[in-house]
């Protein structure tokens, strides 16, 4: 791969045929750092970050150094933008907007659930590059579950096809939504117009594991109020590809490199998604 140029084509090049390696990269990691771990964390395993519903463990920090060092490997003049390297060092964040192709990593999404033995988290992986996200793989290590997405390619889980689909008409459309924690007061406004005739909020869980449930069809859309990459790039293509949709309040595409009028949604498809955001704007 030495003397790669950093195009577009080139890089649809490496993933026809790296991809089977990006995978394994990623098995690998959640295998040697994250499962071991799980529901066998230490107390001086984890750390508070912001708060008591921002933990970070050995587990995000190592199996992120493992995942570092393996893609930037893969792909030669990359970068990575990884959740617990940017809490170190806040200016990595700005990699996203370069011109090297970046890989925007999230080691345990999900972070509280992995924390209290819950198994639903995964480990998130995106190859993005001038702001578009190319492919994303979305590993559920403690369900063995690995799906994965490749602009253009469509979006499979363990090697089937995935189909979001409409949502089926006359009933209540499930709607997960951020933690009142992570929102601003405009922010906890708007979401709470989705307390309404024909929707059902609920609480999120793992970001990455909400988005493989919209891809399947078995969550109708999500409202959130942060924009940090590493949480939505992965699955946000993964729902795209499945053939949903995402729009920010503004009714523009949900963009990784940020400045995005929040909260956004993405959805089964383009009619949810713009009911959402219509809801979500007489709350603003």
């Amino acid at each position: 791969m030495g003397g790669m140029t950093q195009d577009t084509e080139t890089i649809d090049e490496f993933l026809t045929r790296c991809s089977g390696d990006v995978e394994e990269a990623v098995r690998k990691a959640a295998a040697a750092e994250i499962l071991p771990r799980f529901r066998r964390l230490a107390d001086h395993e984890v750390d508070q970050k912001s708060g008591p519903h921002d933990l970070v463990t050995d587990a995000d920090r190592l199996a992120e150094r493992q995942l570092t060092e393996a893609l930037g490997a893969l792909l030669p003049g990359s970068v990575v933008v990884g959740e617990e390297a940017v809490h170190a060092n806040p200016a990595t964040y700005e990699a996203i907007q370069g011109e090297a192709p970046v890989w925007i990593i999230d080691p345990v999404d999900g972070t509280r659930q992995f924390v209290h033995g819950d198994d639903g988290f995964c480990t998130l992986v995106a190859l993005a590059h001038r702001g578009t996200v190319l492919a994303s793989w979305t590993y559920a290590p403690a369900r063995d579950q690995l799906a994965t997405a490749v602009r253009g390619r469509g979006a499979f889980l363990d090697g089937e096809r995935l189909f979001a689909g409409p949502p089926a008409p006359g009933r209540d459309l499930t709607v997960a939504t951020s933690h009142p924690d992570f929102t601003t007061d405009e922010q906890k406004h708007a979401l709470r117009a989705l307390w309404t005739d024909g929707l059902a909020p609920r609480p999120c869980g793992s970001a990455g594991l909400e988005y493989l449930a919209i891809a399947r069809g078995e969550l109708d859309a999500v409202a959130f109020s942060w924009e940090a990459a590493w949480d939505h790039a992965a699955g946000l293509l993964l729902v795209e590809e499945a053939g949903g949709a995402h729009l920010t309040l503004t009714g523009e595409p949900f963009r990784v490199t940020g400045a995005n009028a929040l909260p956004f949604t993405a959805a089964r498809d383009a009619a949810t998604a713009r009911r959402i955001v219509d809801v979500l704007r007489t709350g603003a």
